[in-house]
């Protein structure tokens, strides 16, 4: 019988599972059900050290002889501090050291009760990763703490060796040992490997001659995926058995959502990051994920994987749809129109509503700040670019971005390379969009910050020319003249649009979107 505190468990089954065969242990109760736990595993041997600063040069020792990684479990309380030596040698001799050091709740930190202090972070610099477990409560506490033990295990081995610590809260009542068997729980393999070797080989095979595969490239453009799954909604001939991941973030909730659904994902990076997005990862293959993607494609086009096609039809049949909409006058006119008549260069996109609309209308690849997906240097980020670049370089923001970040063009090495297409409904118009939220009486005022401001005095004060557009014919000539009109400094296009508009405009193309067949040919 196992102990019954999650967190342990789900420990003691991913050290089976990575192989952890060895274990140095030292006394304490809090620690007990840990130790109770790696006794009772049967693929881990476990051997007793009393003093915890001599158990962690046991478990170096053990390691450097093993070529293994070798656990060390301390109680909580200065007994971490006394394995700093051991480790800090793991460290500079590249060992693959594992600390295990159960700790009090929290709550109980800097309480003054008995054997607490900070031990998160206190083995500094020293080890090359370190995590604290949650205590479960729920199912997404419980990924949470599946992800942390695999990153934390998988990093004791990646790009050579060394020490990692996996600190354990563990809350009273301590002996409870009636769990009848340990978790099944999801391992996550670290392949360290280039491209173009026998790793690429094996990734192509696995997802041609899966049942149903799917490539997904992040960062930030997924033209058309968001409406794509709003189709298919609940259908399970569309939800795919492999993810193979490549690229950063993905703009659309839903999408994020859906992939959740699939048995597993392959995240493929140059840094060998555990990028968990779907919760469903099952292997990182460190490598270049472009190298990878092209691979894919080339020979679906050579030889079209069916899921994939079905996928492909189901993507045309939204462009069309996209292509072919009129909306009325709005932002997503706006946007529309401007990608229509745009003829290359370097396009940012704004965060919140404005990659948005790009994702529904762009058909090439978009510059966004979708690392952390904040607002607040979308129009510096392009300013920076064209400083420094002979291509047009166009920023297409919401108006709360643009006013946030308006010193952006406080500066005097702008040139007339810069234009800007200015989205202004007098507010944060996504908070339009999400359900629940207007029943606040607060949404529109301290929410979405509605106000009244527009851009014509921001730019008469820089220098930059300005145009104004309040209905369709003004937009799309004031387009015209943002693409083509020559000027030696940048160049803003105001929209002027109605919030409630926009919002009626949006939720208008998803609902005609829903006369689209999905039917598998």
């Amino acid at each position: 019988m196992f102990c019954n505190k999650e967190n342990v468990n789900i420990l003691t089954a991913l050290l089976a599972s990575h192989g952890v065969g060895h274990a140095v242990v030292c006394p304490g109760s809090r620690n007990a059900p840990i130790v109770h736990n790696l006794n009772e595993c049967p693929g881990i041997q476990c051997y007793a050290v009393t003093d915890e600063r001599s158990a962690g040069f046991y478990a170096l020792g053990m390691a450097q002889t093993l070529h293994q990684t070798v656990a060390v479990c301390v109680t909580s309380g200065t007994a971490l501090l006394n394995l700093a030596p051991a480790v800090a040698e793991a460290y500079y001799q590249h060992v693959p050291l594992l600390v295990i050091s159960a700790d009090r709740p929290k709550q109980w930190i800097d309480q003054l009760d008995g054997q607490t202090l900070p031990q998160a972070d206190a083995l500094g610099r020293f080890v090359r990763k370190a995590v604290t477990l949650p205590e479960p409560a729920n199912d997404e506490e419980r990924w949470y703490c599946n992800r942390l033990v695999n990153e934390a295990l998988v990093e004791t081995t990646h790009r050579g060796f060394g020490p990692v610590h996996i600190n354990v809260p563990i809350s009273e009542p301590l002996f409870e040992f009636t769990t009848e068997r340990l978790p099944d729980e999801r391992e996550i393999e670290m392949i360290s490997a280039d491209m173009s070797n026998a790793t690429l080989s094996h990734l192509v095979r696995t997802f041609m001659y899966g049942k149903r595969p799917l490539l997904i490239d992040g960062q930030p453009m997924n033209p058309n995926l968001d409406e794509a799954v709003w189709l298919v909604g609940d259908d399970e001939r569309y939800v795919p058995d492999l993810v193979v991941y490549i690229g950063g973030s993905i703009v659309s909730k839903r999408v994020k959502r859906f992939l959740r659904k699939a048995k597993e994902t392959w995240v493929v990076n140059d840094r060998g990051e555990v990028t968990d997005t779907f919760m469903n990862l099952t292997k990182v293959l460190e490598g270049d994920g472009a190298v990878a993607a092209d691979q894919l494609r080339f020979l679906h086009e050579q030889d079209a994987h069916p899921f994939v096609a079905q996928w492909d039809r189901l993507l045309d049949r939204v462009r069309l749809y996209a292509d072919h909409y009129e909306p009325d006058y709005s932002q997503m006119a706006a946007v529309k129109y401007f990608e229509q008549k745009q003829q290359g260069g370097i396009i940012h996109y704004a965060n919140s509503m404005s990659v948005r609309l790009a994702n529904i209308f762009a058909r090439h690849a978009i510059c966004c700040n979708r690392g952390v997906n904040g607002i607040e240097g979308s129009l510096s980020t392009a300013a920076g670019a064209s400083v420094v670049s002979n291509e047009r370089v166009y920023c297409v923001t919401g108006d709360l971005s643009f006013f946030y970040d308006q010193n952006a063009l406080w500066n005097q090495n702008l040139r007339g390379n810069f234009r800007i297409l200015l989205l202004n409904n007098g507010k944060g118009g996504i908070f339009h969009l999400l359900r629940g939220l207007e029943q606040s009486g607060a949404r529109d005022r301290y929410v979405a910050a509605e106000h009244c401001t527009t851009a014509e005095g921001i730019c008469r004060q820089n220098h930059v020319a300005y145009m104004c557009a309040t209905n369709m014919d003004e937009m799309q000539q004031g387009i015209d003249q943002l693409l083509a009109m020559d000027s030696e400094r940048p160049v803003l296009l105001e929209v002027m649009t109605d919030a409630t508009a926009d919002e009626r405009v949006f939720k208008d193309y998803y609902h005609r979107l829903k006369d689209i067949s999905i039917t598998v040919d």
